[in-house]
């Protein structure tokens, strides 16, 4: 058991530490996040569409 205390003791004192992004910090990011995925997601598909074309043609 003493073992457990002195672990979440130290955990305590480490998140303390930490330095949370701003509200505005974490909109920004994760508009960042979510525009980077959409546009390789359609790079992804678009490629996807052109590639199966492709092979269609060659396949016939």
């Amino acid at each position: 058991m003493n073992k457990l205390t002195k672990f979440l003791k130290e955990v305590q004192t480490e998140l303390k530490k930490v330095v949370w992004p701003t509200r505005q910090q974490t909109l920004r990011l994760t508009a960042i996040v979510v525009g980077v995925s959409l546009v390789v997601g359609l790079y992804i598909g678009v490629l996807d569409y052109v590639l199966t074309k492709l092979v269609g043609v060659i396949v016939k």
